[in-house]
Formats: C-alpha cells, structure tokens, sequence
C-alpha cells in the first residue's frame, strides 16, 4: 500500500496501478522528499511528475505545500488512478487551499514537445521558469537516450533554480544531461538511485 508520508495529506492512501507502472518505494520516497525539505525545494512551487503512475511524487509535494502540481502519464489505466488520487488530495487539502492540480494523459515525449505544457495560455506559457521542481521516473527499460532526450526537451521549461529528481537503476550509468543541466549529487537505495540536477549556470 502507498500513502502520502507527510504534509496535509499525510497517511492518505493512494489507489496504485497493479501492472505497468514502478512505484517508488515508501523508504526512497521518504528520504528523497527530507532531502528536499532541508532545502526548502517544496513549498510554494510549481511540480511536474513525468511517468507519474499513481501519482505519489507530485502528490506528497502537493501535501507539503506545492502551489501546483502537473502529473504526466501515458497508461490509461494509471491516469484514471491518477485522477482518483489528485481529488483525493485535493479533498484534504486546507480550506480556501489554492493548490491546483491537473492529469495529463499522454506521453512524456508529446508533453514535453506539445504547444502548451506549462497549461497556461498564450506566448507565455512555454518560455523558461515553467516548473520549479521534476520529478521523473521512468520505466527501468527507458533508454539511456530516450531519457536524455526528455531531459533536453524539458531544460527550457524549467525555472533557473529548479531542482530536476531522476530515479533509475542502480545498474543503469548517470543520465546525460545535455548541455542545460547539470547534477548536483546522487543517492543509492539498494537497486534504486536518485539523481539530484539544476539548470547549468551559463558564464559569459
């Protein structure tokens, strides 16, 4: 079972998929969001979970006090459980809370390719400062290069102090970050790491 550790919602159960998503273990989806805590890297931003399954990352950023949150997941099935679990949250969430969050059901490469993914309106909605904090966690059996290539995509969408979360394998090597990225630190959890990246600083 998977519950929301902390935050408004905390102990809430969320519906998981029985096939085709991997959760994140409730021992790594602690220790990731203390980590995130300590840097003050939740409240108040704007989150995008990408491979989102039943949503549990941008939902317990939700519970501590993300201002909105976006999940992105392909599988039918899963997207359903998504809704199910982003009302559930928002059920919970404090009175006069303005906390939004939408599913999206559709492919991270069309997401990230498509006109609108900030969800806003017009010019603006795409320019750089989108989302100030990603999570993605991907299938184990994502390419090396597929993954990269969503890392390139989403590098303009992101705010200049953003904070980017990749978990893989173990046994998988550092993802490319391309040129607009670059990692910060790592954490191993038995087959699990967590890889922590920020937009590169350009110098003149």
């Amino acid at each position: 079972m998977t519950r929301i550790v902390a935050g408004f919602a905390g102990s809430l159960s969320l519906a998981v998929p029985r096939s085709g998503t991997r959760p994140t273990s409730d021992r790594v989806r602690e220790a990731l969001f203390s980590a995130l805590d300590a840097q003050d890297a939740i409240r108040g931003t704007r989150v995008l979970d990408l491979y989102a399954g039943s949503g549990a990352l941008g939902l317990e950023a939700a519970s501590r006090g993300a201002r909105s949150v976006t999940l992105v997941e392909n599988h039918s099935g899963a997207a359903v459980l998504c809704r199910k679990n982003a009302a559930a949250i928002q059920r919970a969430a404090p009175a006069r809370s303005a906390l939004s969050i939408r599913v999206v059901p559709q492919s991270v490469h069309a997401f990230l390719a498509g006109p609108n993914p900030g969800g806003g309106s017009g010019a603006d909605s795409t320019v750089r400062g989108t989302f100030d904090l990603v999570f993605l966690d991907p299938p184990y059996d994502l390419s090396d290069s597929d993954l990269a290539g969503n890392l390139t995509a989403l590098t303009p969408l992101l705010e200049d102090d953003a904070v980017v979360v990749v978990e893989r394998s173990s046994r998988s090597p550092e993802p490319e970050w391309g040129q607009g990225l670059e990692s910060t630190r790592h954490k191993v959890y038995g087959d699990t790491v967590v890889w922590y990246a920020a937009p590169r600083t350009l110098t003149a």
